[in-house]
């Protein structure tokens, strides 16, 4: 159904960690990927407990098998003291591992073994536009783009399950919240943050609870993967510029049932949120699966003047817009970024029909500016 980005390249050469938050897929690309590899999923009870009670049995085992040479273990972070039985295989026996999971926290804070980098790190995130045949924006902006939510005819039951047993319950009890019920107040309150400027203060009075506990609850989000901060752009600045950060869940469809917005479509009010939202998912992606691993930021003065977001190192300035006929207004933010830095190139993202050069502007239609992207002729 989905073509997958091959991102897995050092495979055929390297241990690996592959992190992504829950249902993105990561179970699924590395069956079809690795057919063949001997496979622990610790989601089962059964491997679950043994491999729990006695790690040693994880070597036991693939020692009674000669001819193994690769194997996945799959939600690894259930188990860190692994790490320990396959630092030996990979060093000992040369073994080739594969750890899977949805969260990297437990095993960094815990001070488990990472392998002294003999693994190397991948992720994976929700769906991309270049990964879908047939491409339908508003199914994307209304369902999201982990793959089961995509596809779903109902996705409201998909999302509530989701929120309920993995954001509120699971990722709760793996970071030790105690007071549940804020936590889930907190995930309300961050929904409605996202794509803005981040104010624990005013996030943590609508919780009640501290700006401090507000912050890590965030640091918890971005280490389970289920958000990221963008930072703002600061370098030389002539203006006086804003320097809180900006967050975004990691997919639109959980902001969706988390707003509890109504069915997004072309012109509604809550278009331009999602549409920008989206637009971002596709750049970050594009800048990991790339290789590239270009910085992203966001330009906004006291003043506030804004450009959604800058690429690299002031290289490209990418505004997103929701309308279907650009004026001169929707191009001031990039103006005035133009007059403070050098850039190779100015972007308006919209929804006009074919793409147009305004003052040294390149105006691209969102399908447009998508396929230049993933071609390689934005970053390269």
């Amino acid at each position: 159904m989905f073509t997958r980005k091959q991102i897995l390249i050092d495979a055929e050469n390297h241990s690996l960690f592959l992190w992504g938050a829950r249902q993105t897929g990561k179970s699924t690309l590395l069956k079809e990927m690795f057919p063949h590899a001997i496979w622990f999923d610790l989601l089962l009870s059964d491997v679950y407990e043994r491999l729990s009670n006695n790690p040693s049995i994880l070597r036991e085992t693939i020692l009674a098998q000669p001819e193994a040479n690769l194997v996945i273990i799959d939600e690894i972070q259930r188990i860190p003291d692994l790490l320990n039985e396959v630092h030996w295989l990979i060093t000992n026996k040369s073994i080739q591992f594969i750890l899977s999971g949805s969260s990297s926290r437990k095993i960094i804070r815990g001070g488990y073994n990472l392998l002294g980098g003999r693994a190397h790190r991948y992720e994976l995130y929700p769906l991309v536009s270049s990964e879908i045949p047939n491409f339908d924006l508003l199914r994307a902006l209304n369902n999201g783009l982990l793959p089961r939510h995509y596809l779903a005819a109902n996705v409201k039951k998909l999302q509530s399950a989701y929120i309920g047993n993995y954001l509120k319950d699971e990722i709760a009890a793996e970071a030790k919240i105690r007071n549940i019920q804020s936590f889930a107040k907190f995930l309300e309150a961050a929904a409605f943050s996202n794509g803005e400027m981040v104010n624990y203060a005013n996030i943590a009075s609508d919780c009640g609870v501290s700006a401090p506990t507000v912050k890590e609850y965030f640091q918890i989000l971005e280490d389970t993967l289920v958000g990221r901060f963008v930072p703002s752009y600061q370098k030389k600045p002539k203006r006086r510029v804003i320097t809180a950060p900006k967050f975004y869940f990691f997919d639109v469809g959980i902001v969706n049932y988390l707003l509890k917005r109504g069915k997004i479509e072309f012109g509604s009010e809550v278009f331009g949120n999602a549409f920008e939202h989206f637009v971002y998912h596709e750049i970050y992606a594009h800048s990991q699966y790339s290789g590239l691993s270009y910085p992203i930021s966001y330009w906004r003065t006291a003043s506030q003047i804004e450009v959604d977001f800058i690429l690299g190192d002031n290289e490209i300035a990418v505004e997103v817009k929701s309308t279907s006929k650009v004026s001169s207004r929707h191009l001031s933010g990039l103006k005035s970024f133009a007059e403070e830095y050098k850039t190779k190139q100015l972007i308006l993202v919209c929804n006009e029909p074919m793409p147009r050069l305004i003052d040294n502007i390149l105006v691209l239609p969102w399908n447009v500016f998508l396929q230049k992207l993933w071609a390689g002729e934005i970053m390269k």
